[in-house]
């Protein structure tokens, strides 16, 4: 991936509106402790940022959804809007949550692995679903409330469209990301 001027970086806290400053400060006081990512062009929206900040809160660290299923989906979603922070800020979680190396391996170059379990299997039909018809079946959605359960799935269509929102606002602002691991170039003319 090349070089590319950040756009919207995040106002130095000196020239930052009282409304900006309340809403870093209740990001630095919150788990995440600090402004990064998609936080940095998502203050200039300081009341949209910590709208999304208490989202993006809840999913991470109260949902329902398994967290080797929740960072599966965060990579499917950074693999598919190529999105390099997400990847690298994920890519540690999910293998610390349990996801086996040669998934996230085929999830970074979008190949569906021939050994997923039945969840993981479901999560990969119901992104895919969703992101390339827009809709999803009656079959797998009745597989998924049998799975998961209703709350559970509820969280999981969330967590793919939370982060959807936010790979679509960092590659718009070039949000900068850490290079590794990096994630795999795919050749979208032949995709």
């Amino acid at each position: 991936m090349t070089s590319r001027q950040e756009r919207l970086p995040a106002p130095d806290r000196e020239s930052m509106s009282p409304g900006q400053l309340s809403a870093l400060e209740e990001i630095e006081a919150g788990p995440r402790g600090a402004l990064f990512g998609p936080f940095l062009p998502l203050i200039h929206s300081h009341d949209l940022m910590t709208c999304l900040s208490k989202t993006g809160e809840f999913l991470r660290f109260e949902s329902k959804l398994d967290r080797r299923l929740f960072e599966m989906a965060i990579l499917l979603i950074a693999r598919r809007w190529d999105q390099q922070f997400e990847w690298s800020y994920h890519h540690p979680l999910a293998l610390a949550a349990g996801l086996e190396p040669s998934i996230v391996e085929a999830i970074g170059v979008y190949e569906r692995p021939s050994q997923l379990d039945e969840p993981a299997g479901l999560l990969w039909d119901i992104e895919a679903e969703l992101h390339e018809s827009r809709f999803l079946n009656d079959d797998v959605y009745a597989r998924a409330v049998e799975l998961l359960g209703s709350t559970a799935f509820v969280e999981l269509i969330a967590t793919l469209g939370y982060y959807t929102t936010l790979a679509m606002v960092m590659n718009a602002a070039h949000t900068p990301s850490p290079a590794e691991p990096a994630l795999p170039h795919i050749d979208r003319a032949q995709s």
